[in-house]
């Protein structure tokens, strides 16, 4: 297994595969009523503003090179200014449709991945959705708010810009690019978002920057196949038993084994998609004795066994 920080450990999951990535040129008045649950959606502006307002009382404008990502659950609103009243409503499965209820899809296509109102429109922006997610990446979803943006003069990438002109070609394995590129762009958002002050509010930093149960968090990321015990954790982190409990417990929220099982079963989850991999293998690299107790843990814990969740993702992606 190889060496994962706590931060690396938290953007090991998202692996889109077959993400909803769409370019969207609208010309004003236009609102659209976002429904669709998406566990996470990226937003990025090429050109034009938008205003973004969020059911829980958050609001941004964006402009050229800013970017968004709103998380599940939760709904908002993307228009040209926030008096606008929703014209487009995306409900699950990306279905659009106008507020009487028809279908908007056939009408609005503009082309390959282009969708909008109007092809000349002055308003650019990206739009790539994860539409299933493995629980490594819950535990990333977890960690963050229901809208974070960032400003184009707090970051400097040219992501946008190539995914804008892949998303326009038409081109054998167009697919497994997007999803590569919306991956690296969704990462290169949290670094920088993840270094900006008000995230060091979140439970999650909290924990790392905790003097005990921060270096008790990085030994079970780096290394979640070791035979790990309350014991030999408190040891390692030089405290008591007790007070590695009781610690760990009033900042991450749960016993220090809970969140290891947790983690295991997590790094499993991704990794039984992986076509290569059997449930041995994946039982090994997290530190299971045998594909039986995997099977049992994961069956106990997520409700389904390691083969339903294998056949389920690959039907998803």
């Amino acid at each position: 297994m190889k060496e994962i920080d706590e931060f690396s450990g938290l953007l090991e999951g998202p692996r889109a595969r077959g993400a909803f990535t769409l370019r969207g040129l609208l010309a004003s008045p236009w609102s659209l009523r976002i429904e669709a649950d998406s566990p996470l959606t990226v937003i990025a502006m090429v050109k034009g503003e938008i205003h973004i307002a969020h059911d829980n009382g958050e609001t941004v404008w964006l402009g050229p090179g800013d970017v968004a990502i709103a998380r599940a659950p939760g709904h908002y609103t993307v228009a040209d200014h926030p008096d606008t009243e929703p014209t487009i409503f995306i409900y699950p499965g990306q279905d659009c449709r106008a507020p009487d209820g028809r279908s908007l899809h056939d009408e609005m296509m503009l082309g390959v991945r282009t969708w909008g109102n109007d092809p000349d429109a002055s308003t650019l922006m990206l739009v790539g959705a994860y539409e299933s997610m493995g629980n490594v990446s819950d535990r990333l979803r977890n960690a963050l708010p229901p809208l974070l943006w960032v400003k184009n003069e707090k970051w400097e990438s040219p992501l946008i810009q190539l995914l804008s002109d892949e998303m326009a070609r038409d081109a054998p394995g167009q697919a497994a690019v997007l999803d590569r590129l919306l991956d690296m762009l969704l990462i290169a958002i949290l670094r920088t978002w993840f270094d900006r002050k008000e995230s060091k509010d979140l439970p999650w930093y909290q924990a790392k920057g905790d003097r005990i149960v921060g270096r008790a968090l990085k030994m079970m990321h780096q290394d979640p196949a070791h035979p790990w015990t309350l014991a030999g954790l408190s040891a390692k982190v030089g405290v008591s038993r007790a007070a590695l409990a009781r610690r760990f417990h009033e900042v991450v929220g749960e016993p220090p084994m809970a969140f290891l099982t947790q983690w295991r079963l997590a790094l499993a989850a991704d990794l039984l998609c992986e076509p290569d991999e059997t449930v041995g293998t994946v039982a090994e690299r997290v530190g299971y004795s045998s594909p039986y107790a995997l099977s049992s843990a994961f069956k106990r814990v997520r409700g389904v066994s390691p083969q339903e969740h294998r056949s389920n993702a690959l039907a998803s992606g």
